[in-house]
């Protein structure tokens, strides 16, 4: 072990014991108004007041999530910043590109926070009901559909990448910079098909401007339990959602790390964590460091699949 390794080691335990020192900068990678952002909004108040400390929310995005999360991995590891990311930038993005960072060597897991099952929805004016009756639509004219994305390499991307494969169909892809030019882009019938974490589209479905078809998770959710999922639907075993965790810089003290997860699980325990993030679609989850590194690595090995299967590159 070197001296630096030792003296950090010996001085880690106090460390815990003084931080945070100061307030907590939680980088978010994508733009505000965005269902990352929305989860970090709702938690940083939360942890806040758990560790007696403002989390101050900053925004920083840039391909696909990948440059806010490069900020953190490359930040000093004192606990002081955090980002709030995605699978995009941290099962997604290795597939796709050259990375400045990688997520289980440059990062240290905290928690994975939460999950949003993806909602395939059209237009409310495309004139399908179903799932199937979308399918056949798509089939009759191939590659004369669009479908919309949050951006390269995210999963609203890979989502609609892997139903492609699965039902067999030739849409063309308009990625956007984020949701919100996305949704304002399907909702006049520019694209007609897209994939978006459920939180963001609930409300157009809920008024009729936008239909959902189909949800990417094992089971039906609360919020919307007349849609089937994809995988009743004849595509067996499909699944995609999106999901958000918390991460430090890679050599962050474990004492440092123990104390922000035990004040990040009971902000997560919170009823108004619980309301807001609940009502909104999310699946809390709360994990140990652990079990979010192995989750990490499950998902860099099944979207790197459909990646290959699939052709998908960076640019598309």
């Amino acid at each position: 072990m070197s001296v630096f390794a030792a003296l950090a080691a010996f001085f880690a335990p106090a460390a815990a014991q003084v931080w945070p020192e100061r307030n907590i900068r939680l980088i978010v990678p994508f733009p505000a108004g965005g269902p990352t952002d929305l989860i970090a909004r709702v938690v940083s108040q939360a942890l806040g007041e758990q560790l007696g400390r403002t989390v101050i929310i900053d925004n920083r995005g840039g391909a696909g999530g990948v440059t806010g999360t490069d900020m953190v991995a490359k930040s000093a590891p004192d606990g002081h910043t955090l980002a709030l990311t995605s699978a995009g930038a941290l099962a997604i993005a290795p597939a796709l590109q050259c990375m400045p960072y990688q997520p289980l060597r440059d990062l240290r897991p905290v928690s994975l926070i939460a999950k949003a099952p993806e909602l395939l929805i059209v237009p409310g004016t495309l004139p399908v009901k179903s799932l199937a009756e979308f399918i056949a639509l798509a089939k009759a004219s191939p590659g004369k559909l669009n479908y919309g994305s949050t951006g390269p390499g995210s999963m609203s991307h890979l989502a609609s990448e892997l139903f492609k494969s699965a039902a067999g169909l030739d849409i063309v892809h308009v990625p956007y910079a984020g949701s919100a030019p996305a949704i304002n882009d399907i909702l006049p019938g520019r694209t007609q098909m897209m994939f978006s974490d459920m939180q963001i589209p609930l409300p157009h479905v809920q008024a009729g401007t936008l239909r959902a078809l189909g949800v990417g998770s094992a089971r039906r959710v609360a919020q919307i339990p007349d849609v089937p999922t994809l995988a009743e639907q004849g595509l067996p075993g499909f699944e995609a959602e999106n999901w958000y965790g918390i991460v430090a810089p890679a050599a962050t003290p474990a004492p440092v790390v123990a104390r922000l997860h035990a004040a990040l699980t009971a902000a997560l325990r919170s009823p108004e964590v619980l309301r807001a993030l609940s009502g909104a679609g999310a699946v809390l989850i709360g994990n140990s460091p652990e079990e979010f590194a192995d989750y990490i690595g499950a998902e860099t090995l099944k979207w790197a699949a459909v990646a290959r299967a699939s052709g998908t590159k960076l640019a598309d």
